[in-house]
């Protein structure tokens, strides 16, 4: 199939591209990569009068280390962020979710900004963002603002930004020491979207849980981080046990839907089971880092 018509426009500065944005509101979309948008463009699932092409702002495409964060601009490709030495380094769970994200084609053209716009709850960069309490820029022309990702995701597909917004940037925080993390995820084929994806962070501190992070994408409208859960077990120690028992406890709180293909208790086993190895992995390369 092919696309309806449209108005294409290639903006050579941020603000031309609110401008853009602006004087068209509701009938334009935004485009970079082009792996979300144009499938459901050559479905006739959307059809924007307006196409506003973004590849000639490079300096959205840039990778920032900013002390206690680590800042991503929006047109940074999936690639880029699984194979950058910085973000290995200073936010290692974010690589590793990167380098998950489909086909090598699809990381070679997919932009952060482009995932988290569109939102897909079992997508792998939506969920690093909700799991490690990312700060997610946005501009317009009448001003910038900045919402904490689990502000930005209201549903499914569906955040917060207002017609005439865009993403700019994305502030994740930085590894500290004694800390390790993983992210495990379960789908059908090579490429697929999770049927469950498990994202963690543990710190460490005399063999007692300093810090901890988890978020389950693929079992709600939007990635869900369990913060007051996580909460209960900083202090305890960090051993096996703890890990069994968080892994039971994430298993007792999802609530996924029923649906014809994949059953509800099916995800909650996935979750159960996912999150053990996710945190099992986590803690010991925390333990590791606190050696």
């Amino acid at each position: 199939m092919k696309p309806a018509g449209f108005s294409f426009h290639r903006p050579r500065t941020l603000n031309e591209a609110l401008d853009l944005l602006a004087a068209h509101g509701d009938t334009a979309k935004l485009i970079a990569g082009g792996q979300s948008l144009v499938p459901v463009m050559n479905m006739r699932l959307a059809a924007p009068a307006e196409l506003i092409d973004i590849n000639d702002l490079p300096d959205l495409a840039e990778i920032r280390y900013q002390g206690e964060f680590v800042e991503v601009g929006a047109l940074t490709r999936h690639h880029q962020l699984a194979e950058s030495e910085l973000v290995r380094s200073r936010c290692p769970l974010l690589a590793q979710a990167a380098a998950t994200i489909g086909h090598y084609a699809i990381r070679q053209r997919g932009t952060i900004g482009g995932s988290l716009a569109h939102a897909d709850p079992t997508a792998q960069l939506p969920l690093i963002a909700v799991t490690l309490s990312a700060e997610i820029d946005i501009a317009s022309s009448r001003g910038r603002r900045t919402l904490s990702a689990a502000d930005f995701f209201l549903s499914v597909m569906t955040t917060a930004l207002e017609p005439d917004e865009i993403v700019v940037a994305i502030r994740f925080p930085v590894m500290v020491p004694g800390e390790g993390c993983a992210f495990r995820f379960f789908n059908r084929r090579l490429s697929d979207f999770a049927i469950v994806a498990v994202a963690a962070t543990i710190t460490v501190e005399k063999m007692r849980i300093a810090g901890l992070h988890l978020g389950i994408g693929g079992v709600a409208p939007v990635p869900l981080a369990y913060v007051d859960l996580c909460q209960r077990f900083i202090g305890q120690a960090a051993d096996s046990g703890r890990v069994r028992e968080l892994a039971q406890a994430v298993r007792d709180a999802v609530e996924p839907e029923d649906n014809p293909r994949i059953s509800a208790e099916y995800r909650r086993e996935l979750v159960q089971t996912l999150t053990e190895r996710a945190l099992t992995l986590a803690l010991d390369e925390a333990k590791g880092n606190a050696a």
